[in-house]
């Protein structure tokens, strides 16, 4: 009985790690996407980045986005209305990786998703297994209903089907050339 007892602390101390590091970092990539924190293109860059790959209207895209990052990153860490933070973070970077890294070899220095895979797996991790026994959640006592999830992915798989769809077969550029490209069509 002590070792399950253990066990489980050690589970829930285990989702605390991964939602806080995984979230965190997540708010702060939509921060710079929302805000423009840490040197991040802000709403203007992101929505011509968003345009550049195809998603159009840009600036509802860019919006999404960095509602998805930072509010899922946000929710994410808190531990906070379980499962919808780590599907904000699923549907982001499903989208990345379908618009953005799906045409190139997987590891991050090719431009690959290598780390949006990551991140998704991570976000299902928590989504499956819930925040743990240090969250808001507990501490709140919420708790929502599960067929949230499926529901979730459901409509994630939705939007970047109809997102990334239709892309017209041209490769997507990575995130710095296009930030180098809009850098240059200001000059």
């Amino acid at each position: 009985m002590a070792r399950r007892r253990q066990e489980s602390g050690n589970a829930d101390l285990a989702m605390l790690v991964l939602g806080g590091a995984m979230g965190s970092l997540m708010a702060g990539h939509g921060s710079q996407k929302a805000f423009g924190w840490f040197n991040g293109p802000g709403m203007e860059g992101t929505s011509g980045f968003m345009e550049m790959l195809g998603l159009t209207p840009g600036r509802r895209w860019a919006t999404l986005a960095a509602a998805s990052e930072f509010g899922g990153g946000t929710l994410t860490t808190l531990g906070l209305l379980n499962p919808l933070g780590p599907l904000g973070v699923v549907g982001s970077m499903a989208m990345a990786w379908k618009t953005a890294h799906a045409d190139k070899p997987i590891w991050v220095t090719e431009g690959g998703a290598e780390l949006p895979l990551t991140n998704i797996a991570a976000a299902l991790a928590l989504m499956i297994s819930g925040p743990g026994k240090y969250s808001l959640d507990r501490a709140l006592g919420i708790r929502l209903p599960r067929w949230i999830g499926p529901v979730g992915l459901a409509a994630i798989l939705l939007t970047v089907f109809y997102g990334a769809g239709g892309g017209g077969g041209e490769e997507a550029p990575d995130e710095d050339t296009a930030r180098e490209e809009l850098a240059g069509e200001e000059d």
